[in-house]
């Protein structure tokens, strides 16, 4: 199996990269920190790289129309920042956001979907964060919604073609993005964890994947509270 994975130096990315590489599977290693990427191919000789920017429209590598096609494609690159004084909207920030948790989906999209073989699975690393408003993740959050809508609607315009969809919906990950948080994080679970969760759903064929199940069933149960009565349970939040 030939699987393309992009955010491949550090956490789920680059777990699942090993992952995939001992198992014997074909890996295309994306990211920008060519250092990183080095130490990948040196360890597993079943990873090739690409080291670029992804929210570089023009820095995209081409794949060879002649090279094998893509079993498996895993849009795991991202970043989170959070708003702490909305008032003060940081519109850079924002942007930032959006341009790595968004916008680079649409350019991997442009790039690698024609590559992508008949069966085979474009798999989208949303959040859990995109399923309920929280307090300061007005980018975050909004862009992970925003991806969360996009997985729903390609997997109905590539039935046709014969292209799988999934989209993961993690809960707290271990990882150096989470690593900055300074508030509490429930049911916190370690990068490889995620990764063998994140196999055995694309193994299975699943749509959906979201983990822990007992921290998405409390997302799903606070969804379903009125929106008066969450929007009273956030600000307390926020006033903490």
């Amino acid at each position: 199996m030939r699987v393309l994975i992009t955010g491949s130096t550090s956490g789920i990315g680059k777990e699942l990269a090993c992952s995939y590489a001992k198992s014997g599977h074909e890996v295309i290693a994306c990211g920008r920190r060519e250092s990183k990427l080095k130490l990948l191919t040196q360890q597993y000789p079943s990873i090739s790289t690409l080291c670029f920017d992804l929210v570089n429209y023009d820095a995209y590598p081409a794949l060879e129309d002649n090279a094998a096609p893509l079993d498996v494609v895993i849009l795991n690159a991202g970043d989170c920042e959070y708003m702490d004084n909305v008032v003060d909207f940081d519109a850079k920030m924002f942007e930032r956001v959006m341009n790595i948790n968004v916008i680079s989906i649409g350019y991997c999209l442009q790039a690698w979907l024609k590559h992508i073989k008949p069966g085979g699975r474009v798999v989208l690393i949303s959040s859990s964060a995109g399923q309920l408003p929280l307090p300061r993740a007005e980018a975050y959050g909004a862009s992970k919604a925003a991806l969360t809508y996009l997985g729903k609607t390609l997997t109905i315009s590539l039935c046709p073609r014969n292209i799988n969809v999934t989209v993961v919906h993690p809960g707290f990950v271990e990882t150096p993005l989470t690593d900055k948080n300074t508030f509490p994080m429930p049911m916190l679970i370690s990068s490889k964890e995620a990764a063998e969760r994140i196999i055995t759903g694309i193994d299975n064929g699943d749509r959906d994947i979201s983990f822990p199940s007992v921290f998405i069933l409390v997302i799903k149960m606070l969804r379903c509270l009125p929106s008066l009565i969450w929007n009273r349970i956030a600000i307390r939040m926020v006033s903490e």
